[in-house]
């Protein structure tokens, strides 16, 4: 049982709930919340909050939950064996230091331990933060890191953008959603990209009309396009997922 899985499963005990209750609760299947409960599936910070705020555990913050939380919260040898055999490794030459060192105490051991979780854990899960219009880090989420990969880019490139106004509600992002982009310094016909334009950043959707030609679409209450030589668009990267709220 791990601290996340155990915090879940008290309080959904003390509702007297079910855990296929608490799935229809939390729109996820019931397999999932006893995965989690059992800790052998990996799990988003933001899921992990949302799930304890929708069966009515509403004290715990964003900042209890960091990478060692959500390192405890998995079986790390079922969900990522490579990742289990790396703790190992660290674990034992760890030991081997801490046994050659007569001055180290129980809390410098335990800080080791830490250590060794959250380097291993950076292989499989990783912050990624959240910019804002003016590409300042306003948050950051938690990903999966997939063969050395988030989204098939470097992880270390990747950020999501926090959509500044509706002007793409047309196209199915509103103010406030959250964009993954992934790193593109060339514009990609028909995809929706953060590009920058006169010193600003917006999302758009990108299309070619030659080869140095680019149709910049908007779409709020109206459609708008303004065509902008290739030499007057920055792009920054492309859209490839879109995350929003549900209140």
């Amino acid at each position: 049982m791990s601290r996340l899985g155990d915090l879940i499963r008290t309080e959904r005990l003390r509702q007297g709930l079910t855990p296929k209750q608490v799935a229809r609760k939390c729109g996820v299947s019931e397999s999932y919340i006893m995965a989690v409960e059992a800790g052998t599936r990996i799990i988003q910070d933001e899921q992990a909050r949302r799930i304890l705020k929708t069966i009515g555990l509403r004290q715990q913050t964003e900042a209890d939950f960091t990478l060692d939380d959500i390192a405890a919260t998995v079986d790390l040898a079922q969900a990522a064996p490579s990742v289990a055999r790396a703790v190992t490794e660290r674990k034992k030459a760890e030991a081997v230091k801490v046994a050659s060192t007569e001055s180290d105490t129980d809390d410098q051991g335990a800080g080791v331990t830490g250590s060794v979780w959250l380097d291993a854990l950076q292989s499989v899960l990783k912050n990624v933060p959240v910019m804002n219009a003016v590409m300042k880090p306003v948050g950051h989420r938690l990903l999966p890191v997939e063969q050395g990969r988030i989204a098939g880019a470097n992880p270390d490139k990747v950020f999501y953008f926090l959509a500044p106004d509706d002007s793409m509600r047309g196209f199915r992002v509103h103010q406030g959603d959250l964009c993954l982009v992934v790193p593109a310094q060339s514009p990609i016909d028909g995809a929706m990209m953060l590009v920058e334009i006169d010193g600003h950043h917006n999302l758009r959707k990108v299309k070619k009309l030659d080869a140095t030609t680019l149709l910049i679409q908007s779409f709020n209450r109206e459609y708008e396009a303004q065509t902008l030589q290739l030499n007057q668009v920055n792009c920054i990267g492309r859209v490839v997922k879109v995350e929003f709220e549900v209140e």
